[in-house]
């Protein structure tokens, strides 16, 4: 691999459960002798995109990644819509928002917005999740074709049940999931994109599973397929402006 995709390769193991990497980390998890990801290190401390955290050794994403961040946020056309619409919903439920983007088979949320209830999930920015097993991956995963999604999950014994678990999403315009990502946790999601530039973004509600009404979870169904029409509306977004009118969760 280049020292770009070697980079690139780093980058991706910080999270929220990954704020920091050393030397050995970064070889283990890169399969790259330790002489070697001292180099890589160094040179990304040197370009910016790492810095070292005091003398110990530990690196962390550079202060031009806030930069970048930034830029990708105020360059997308969707996120700034999505991301006013998934506060409001927040606000207004009490229950925590995300707006997540999809990864090829993962999908990361990259903005939040806690609850205010007192029992509450909490934030999950910068961390990975199988695309197929939560609501906001599904939603978006919903937006493909069934031969791009052939095309992504191969022949693996899970793209068989997730192109029939994707079909009730396109119908209804909404995910939702039951306890599959966390246990105890629900979470609803409408995926929204922008056909000019081919963006897409994933507007969420989680929540414990037995603190909400099936009136209650109705109610935020309907409040984010809504805000997220509304951005469909603004944008052309034909893939979720056709889908069916029926809400009724599967």
């Amino acid at each position: 691999m280049t020292i770009l995709e070697n980079a690139a390769h780093v980058l991706r193991c910080f999270g929220n459960d990954c704020t920091d990497l050393t030397v050995s980390e970064v070889s283990d998890r890169l399969g790259l002798p330790k002489a070697s990801a001292s180099r890589l290190l160094k040179t990304m401390r040197e370009t910016g995109m790492l810095e070292e955290i005091g003398g110990t050794r530990r690196h962390r994403p550079g202060r031009m990644m806030l930069n970048i961040a930034a830029a990708y946020r105020y360059s997308s056309s969707v996120f700034g819509r999505a991301r006013a619409v998934v506060h409001e919903t927040s606000q207004q439920f009490g229950h925590t928002g995300y707006v997540s983007i999809r990864d090829g088979r993962s999908v990361m949320a990259v903005a939040d917005f806690e609850g205010t209830n007192a029992l509450r999930v909490g934030s999950a920015v910068g961390r990975r999740l199988p695309a197929e097993i939560c609501a906001t991956g599904r939603s978006l995963l919903a937006r493909l074709s069934d031969d791009e999604i052939a095309r992504l999950y191969g022949d693996e014994p899970t793209a068989d049940r997730l192109a029939r678990d994707l079909e009730p999403v396109r119908k209804r315009g909404y995910a939702f999931v039951s306890q599959q990502a966390m246990p105890g946790v629900d979470g609803l999601a409408v995926a929204v994109g922008d056909p000019v530039t081919g963006e897409a973004v994933s507007l969420c509600l989680v929540y414990p599973h037995n603190l909400v009404s099936d009136s209650e979870r109705d109610d935020m169904i309907g409040t984010l397929v809504e805000g997220a029409g509304g951005i469909a509306e603004a944008l052309g977004d034909s893939l979720l402006l056709h889908a069916a009118g029926d809400r009724a969760p599967a």
